[in-house]
């Protein structure tokens, strides 16, 4: 087959081997025709395809399902936890509440293992069709596609439907290419009909082919998609009644209830040309050819139709639900109980928005408005998982407006706060939930999620209003004021954690209390313990947030920390999230901006800063202005920097935002002594000092004697010899490196050389196996000026890798095997071995049993003695 006008295009669909390629378009552009293409062209490998359908588009994994069918033999192989999350997906068991990374993970193994036999094509058509759960387990996939034999083919109306891959966008063809395409009908229309015909195409290879067909007889000015359904109800007119009443039935569900028997009622349709038999489906020839079938039908025809489908459908309650809804002509309280009932397995079964539509239309039907609004608010609650702001709003709304129920209207409110906390909206999420903290019942989750907003904003108005409202719940408590009762709150950590149990979402909040109050090493431990529990249940969840990558990175654990950046901006990105967005792209921007990787450091931020504005959004700002602080501090503009550094307080010194701005206080008095600025940033330190007084932890204690120690050079050896009093320090790793390289170069022009060695050489290393590198070369050139003379240092081996690759290489020292490894890290094995085989060379072993000796002395320092 030759595609007029498409060689291009053809030949990089059809060229795919391995990786992900979208086709977009318009409707009509050719993108089906294009995936059947490669499709009926891939003789030498296994087909697996799935399309979208708007009816199933509502039932959790069905997608996923029908991509499977085929191979369902296979999945035995897979290992237990796998195997039974993946049936439970797709209805075929019941493994609980399913987790989309395990499946995930477990459709990547299955692929990957068959691609190993033969390679694998998977084509995808009508992604936006596709349900949520089924879209999502694809692109979790799409995104770990190493070097298998496996290639993925997504048709899409734009690369939103499907983004983050390479494109193929079929543009309108030119007039040249559309003329050869209308010749080449089998019944090409001439002189003026040809010349309509074109005009009204406009370069749609659909559209051309079809009003070829259509003999283009009327000359009226329709929409593209109108005069197309017109064609297409034509040819239905010409059909037995008996072959559009089977149509209806197939156009109003999944197309595989007559497939099987290919009933010689259909077989008119076939001959028109309107549908095609495949994969043991009807499939239309277009999306429009069931749009018009299905609404060129009376009212009362398609109701019948899905009342006959119901009944069909005795043994599928779901899709038995939805068809008595689309036949119910008014409330109906029976219907909606049904519905309702198909939210709680679609949620049970992780389907959050296909839940909460269920629920939507259950309120529809509800005869009696509390049920309607009570439908609404389990709706809004479901939504909100989906991160769709707007959604969770409307519905709402709409239970406001049905109800005068105090305790429903409260628990709308809340909802709609809740969904607002992960976007900019921080004044009117605080308002809801201050709203629904009324309710006594409601109270401490409002609250909780009032200081999550409140922590956002960086408003001390708004923690002020939380903070008269809250009770003791130490979760919230830390939240509001991580300094006020620090130690007392950071006590209660090990009772916390006892009282959690196995808990992993518990320990999850514990570990971000522990963050907030700077125990990280005790968050760092509760994060991997609350990792390796979630992963033990079989469910993993989407993100553990921003606070678990801002734990590894204070605590040294760059890799782990753009691993946590790179899983959240996926979750932002899926729910259009444009504020959680920004804070993924800051964390990210710390993490390479200490590696010294400067202009992807601002070019990160500077993209964070277009999502939200750092005056309302003071958490994200200020950790945006401390990323651009060091970018200039590792550039050695420290008039920048200390430009930047400033931003973190107002005019008059007091902090931007109050948990985040006093990290940069060491920084400003850093710049500042070097700019000509020591006054001001004596007054900023001077402030910083009063506030924190007797209750600091041992992270501030260090940073504010570090501060004191560079701004009053006379005395600072007691200031240096405090910020490295306590062991607890070790904890911060580069923090701790910055205190002993100041104290060294301090000590070296003073002549203490002997004295200066030990410093500089623990802070040389430390910033060599972190691979901060702007940090290190300022280390050797200390250590060179006080007379060791060495060659100048790389970073270790191990953070020249990828952060995926760290990751591999650490869990493969422990004796991982490569199957074990992927489950951890969602990546098939055949990708985990061509990792190790790529790392090898980069840290010199030739064996997988030189790993344990390579980490072990990657990971193993000391932060050198607290005094000289």
């Amino acid at each position: 087959m030759h595609v007029v006008g498409r060689e291009v295009e053809t030949a990089a669909v059809l060229g795919l081997t391995g990786g992900v390629l979208v086709v977009t378009g318009d409707p009509g552009m050719g993108k089906s025709t294009l995936l059947d293409l490669a499709a009926d062209r891939a003789a030498d490998r296994r087909v697996l395809r799935v399309t979208g359908s708007r009816d199933e588009s509502t039932l959790p994994f069905s997608g996923l399902h029908q991509l499977l069918r085929p191979v369902l033999d296979e999945v035995d192989g897979l290992p237990e936890r796998q195997r039974a999350a993946l049936l439970g997906a797709i209805g075929l068991g019941d493994s609980g509440p399913p987790d989309r990374l395990i499946i995930g993970v477990a459709v990547l193994a299955l692929l990957s293992e068959l691609s190993d036999r033969v390679p694998v094509l998977v084509v995808v058509d009508d992604v936006r069709w596709l349900d949520g759960g089924s879209r999502d387990v694809l692109a979790f996939v799409a995104r770990r596609i190493g070097d298998e034999p496996l290639a993925v083919l997504v048709g899409a109306r734009d690369e939103i439907e499907f983004p983050g891959f390479p494109l193929v966008a079929l543009e309108a063809l030119d007039p040249r290419a559309a003329a050869a395409l209308l010749d080449a009908q089998p019944a090409p229309p001439s002189g003026v009909l040809r010349l309509r015909a074109l005009a009204q195409a406009a370069g749609n290879p659909l559209a051309l082919v079809e009003l070829a067909r259509a003999g283009c007889a009327d000359d009226d000015i329709l929409p593209l998609t109108e005069r197309l359904e017109r064609v297409y109800t034509a040819d239905l007119e010409r059909l037995p009644a008996s072959t559009r009443e089977a149509l209806l039935l197939v156009a109003a569900d999944t197309a595989d209830l007559v497939a099987g028997t290919r009933s010689a009622v259909l077989a008119p349709a076939e001959e028109a040309g309107l549908i095609r038999f495949a994969g043991g489906r009807v499939r239309f020839r277009h999306p429009l050819v069931r749009s018009a079938i299905y609404y060129s039908a009376p009212r009362a025809a398609r109701e019948r139709a899905h009342l006959a489908l119901a009944d069909l459908l005795a043994a599928e309650p779901d899709r038995r639900a939805w068809h008595l809804a689309a036949a119910a002509t008014g409330p109906d309280e029976a219907v909606a109980a049904e519905l309702e009932a198909t939210a709680s397995r679609a949620q049970r079964r992780g389907g959050h928005a296909a839940a909460a539509g269920a629920l939507e239309r259950a309120a529809e039907l509800s005869p009696c408005p509390d049920d309607r609004a009570r439908r609404l608010v389990l709706a809004a609650g479901i939504a909100v998982f989906t991160g769709q702001a707007e959604w969770v709003e409307q519905l709402a709304t709409s239970a406001g407006e049905a109800t005068d129920d105090p305790f429903l209207l409260a628990s709308a409110a809340l909802r709609v706060g809740q969904v607002l906390t992960l976007t900019s909206q921080h004044t009117k999420s605080l308002d809801l939930l201050m709203s629904a903290a009324r309710e006594p019942v409601l109270a401490v989750q409002a609250l909780a999620s009032a200081a999550v907003s409140s922590f956002y904003s960086g408003e001390e108005r708004d923690r002020e209003l939380v903070r008269d409202r809250v009770g003791d719940d130490p979760w919230t408590v830390a939240l509001l004021d991580p300094h006020e009762n620090r130690a007392e709150l950071a006590r209660r950590i090990p009772e916390l954690v006892e009282r959690a149990g196995d808990d992993p979402a518990q320990l999850t909040s514990i570990g971000a209390m522990a963050w907030l109050l700077d125990e990280t090493a005790v968050a760092v431990r509760i994060f991997d313990d609350a990792l390796h529990r979630w992963r033990a249940a079989g469910r993993i969840p989407t993100g553990l947030g921003c606070s678990t990558g801002w734990a590894y990175l204070d605590h040294g654990q760059w890799a782990q920390a753009r691993l946590a950046a790179a899983s959240a901006a996926t979750v932002s990105a899926d729910a259009n999230l444009p504020h959680l967005a920004a804070a993924t792209m800051v964390l990210e921007a710390t993490a390479v901006v200490l590696s010294g990787e400067t202009a992807t450091a601002r070019d990160l931020v500077e993209r964070a800063l277009t999502l939200i504005d750092p005056r309302t959004s003071r958490a994200v700002g200020a950790r945006a202005r401390w990323a651009l602080g060091m970018a200039a501090v590792a550039d050695g503009d420290h008039m920048a920097a200390y430009e930047q550094f400033r931003l973190l307080f107002t005019a008059d010194g007091e902090p931007v935002h109050y948990y985040f701005s006093p990290f940069g206080v060491a920084e400003l008095v850093a710049a500042a002594v070097r700019t000509g600025h020591e006054v001001e940033a004596a007054e900023i330190l001077h402030r910083a000092e009063k506030r924190s007084a007797g209750n600091t932890s041992a992270r501030v204690h260090a940073l504010l004697h570090r501060g004191r120690a560079l701004l009053e050079p006379d005395d600072a050896e007691a200031h240096f010899q405090e910020a490295l009093g306590d062991p607890a320090g070790e904890q911060w790793p580069f923090e701790r490196a910055q205190v002993l390289l100041d104290y060294g170069e301090w000590l070296r022009r003073r002549r203490r050389i002997t004295d200066a060695r030990p410093k500089l050489t623990v802070a040389n290393e430390v910033f060599r196996r972190l691979g901060a590198r702007p940090w290190l070369d300022r280390a050797q050139g200390e250590l060179r000026a006080a007379g060791i003379d060495s060659e100048p240092a790389a970073p270790d081996a191990l953070t020249a890798l990828t952060p995926q690759q760290q990751q591999i290489i650490r869990l493969a020292a422990r004796g991982l095997t490569n199957r074990e490894i992927g489950e951890r890290l969602f990546l098939s094995p055949r990708t985990v071995g061509s990792h190790l085989y790529r790392s090898f060379p980069k840290l010199g072993i030739t064996a997988r049993s030189q790993l344990r000796d390579l980490v072990d002395g990657a990971t193993t320092w000391s932060a050198g003695p607290a005094a000289p």
